[in-house]
């Protein structure tokens, strides 16, 4: 396992539709396995494909630690309700906006073994997997962000 580079906003790759993994290699597995470890030396709670370059249809997802999800090809399935709250991204450093997502989702992905999985998720969880979808089809939070502002300035006004 290794620690990969995270891509930023700004680099086109970004902004890029994924395409379908073919098959689930050993060289898959080890990419999301990679995936994982750069999360959670970011201190994210998700990463897709794209972010570090990987031009495939597939995330990981890590709403609560020790509660990882290896998503495959996902596809959401229904979706329901409304929530609005703060995001951050690991390719967009420093900045949150407010996103409206849906509140309830019900989401179809291969798992690492290959087989297929359905999840439902509400609230953070149910947020975490509609951004890192997102990612799949050259969506940032930022598109549907308003109230875009720096982080750390927010962090800053908290302390004092």
């Amino acid at each position: 396992m290794a620690l990969r580079n995270v891509v930023t906003e700004g680099d086109e790759i970004l902004r890029k539709k994924c395409r379908e993994v073919t098959e689930i290699t050993d060289r898959i597995k080890e990419t999301m396995e990679d995936m994982l470890q750069t999360m959670r030396h970011h201190m994210g709670v998700g990463i897709a494909g794209p972010q570090i370059g990987v031009m495939r249809r597939m995330f990981v997802a890590e709403p609560e630690p020790g509660r990882v999800y290896f998503m495959i090809n996902p596809v959401i399935l229904d979706q329901s309700g409304s929530q609005t709250d703060d995001e951050g991204c690991l390719s967009v450093p420093g900045m949150i906006g407010k996103v409206e997502r849906p509140d309830h989702i019900k989401i179809e992905a291969l798992d690492l073994d290959g087989k297929k999985q359905v999840y439902e998720f509400d609230g953070f969880d149910a947020r975490v997997m509609c951004h890192e979808y997102d990612h799949l089809d050259g969506i940032l939070y930022i598109d549907k962000a308003t109230d875009i502002r720096d982080a750390f300035e927010e962090e800053d006004e908290e302390e004092e």
